[in-house]
């Protein structure tokens, strides 16, 4: 019985690992489950991958202790069982928690968003940008930019209109945009 829940986590565990391959990238394993946002499929890979490692603990013990006739492999099995449980759940309520107070883009996204807003004519520099993720999907941006200062009004509102249209562009997310333009203040 065993064995055939272990194929069945397996095959399970495959179907996760391909959902996942394509929002993970270059990334390594360990960096996509530190920096995805999107927690249904860490929580997927890690119950399925937990759950695959625990039958295995358990084919394990229960084999050693048919084999050997000592109970102990057995009884070491469960204690390892509940340990990488443990670990599964402090791994989840980690990567989950930053997610619900308003984790901010990691630094390469942050740093797409920046080149982007001062890829075009118009915007000089970068005053200071905050970002955080509203959801898996969506991005809010906030940015105070220093534009050149030498259009109308209506320059100002194509210079940021072409901005937003760039970050939007430069990062896999919904963005809700906010840009303050500016001047830089020398002090």
């Amino acid at each position: 019985m065993l064995i055939v829940s272990i194929g069945l986590e397996g095959f399970s565990l495959r179907t996760a690992v391909k959902e996942s391959a394509a929002r993970r990238g270059d990334l390594s394993w360990p960096q996509f489950i530190r920096r995805t946002k999107a927690p249904e499929l860490v929580v997927v890979l890690l119950e399925d991958l937990g759950a695959l490692l625990g039958l295995a603990f358990a084919l394990l013990g229960v084999t050693m202790a048919v084999v050997t006739g000592n109970g102990t492999w057995d009884a070491v099995g469960t204690p390892a069982i509940g340990v990488l449980l443990i670990l599964i759940a402090v791994v989840l309520a980690t990567q989950t928690t930053s997610l619900l107070i308003g984790e901010a883009a990691d630094p390469v996204m942050a740093d797409r968003i920046e080149t982007a807003l001062v890829a075009g004519s118009g915007v000089v520099s970068v005053i200071h940008l905050r970002t955080s993720h509203l959801s898996p999907d969506e991005l809010l941006v906030t940015a105070k930019i220093e534009i050149d200062g030498t259009g109308t009004a209506r320059d100002v509102v194509a210079t940021i209109n072409d901005a937003e249209a760039r970050v939007r562009a430069a990062v896999p997310y919904d963005c809700l945009i906010y840009l303050e333009p500016d001047f830089r203040h020398e002090t």
